[in-house]
């Protein structure tokens, strides 16, 4: 999906840069983020626009204001695995973050040549872990223990997946 285009998922995309910097930040420091996403400085978000692997959206609303982001990597990897780093709404619950998902995946799907869409998601998330398996994933194991979260407790991560032909099944189905 191009950027500024809506598909299937009736969400508006737009490829972030540099100025969207400010929302980015400030998102990711909601309290409702605190322990679910990184926090990552200014500097790393520099860098990661920067490189090619990675890619940099918003969801905007009606009137063109961001209401989200995302962050997309594995861009440059040859076996077409892309990896949702990072998704975050400003405010969670209002159908925003599922519309934005599925124009992520559509777009990675009709854009590049991705044949496996994955990211990770704690295992203490049911709603994110139910959302991402209604969008068609499927889990494929759990890392044990693998993150220090910000309040300084061990947490694990389910890996989830959807590939081209399913996406392409799922696809058809809508």
């Amino acid at each position: 999906m191009a950027a500024g285009a809506t598909g299937p998922s009736t969400a508006r995309l737009r490829r972030a840069a540099a100025a969207d910097l400010p929302f980015v930040l400030a998102t990711e420091g909601l309290p409702h983020n605190a322990l679910r996403i990184s926090q990552w400085p200014r500097e790393r978000h520099e860098a990661c626009l920067a490189d090619p692997d990675y890619a940099y959206w918003l969801v905007l609303d009606e009137a063109g204001t961001p209401r989200g982001y995302a962050i997309l990597r594995g861009l440059t990897d040859r076996s077409g695995n892309i990896a949702l780093q990072r998704i975050s709404v400003a405010a969670p619950g209002q159908g925003t973050g599922r519309a934005f998902l599925a124009a992520l995946i559509d777009h990675a799907f009709m854009e590049t040549p991705c044949h496996r869409f994955w990211l990770d998601v704690f295992t203490d998330n049911p709603v994110a872990r139910a959302l991402y398996r209604s969008m068609g994933m499927t889990e494929e194991g759990v890392m044990r223990e693998s993150v220090v979260r910000a309040d300084g407790k061990r947490a694990s991560l389910a890996v989830m997946s959807i590939l081209r032909p399913e996406w392409q099944t799922g696809r058809a189905g809508r």
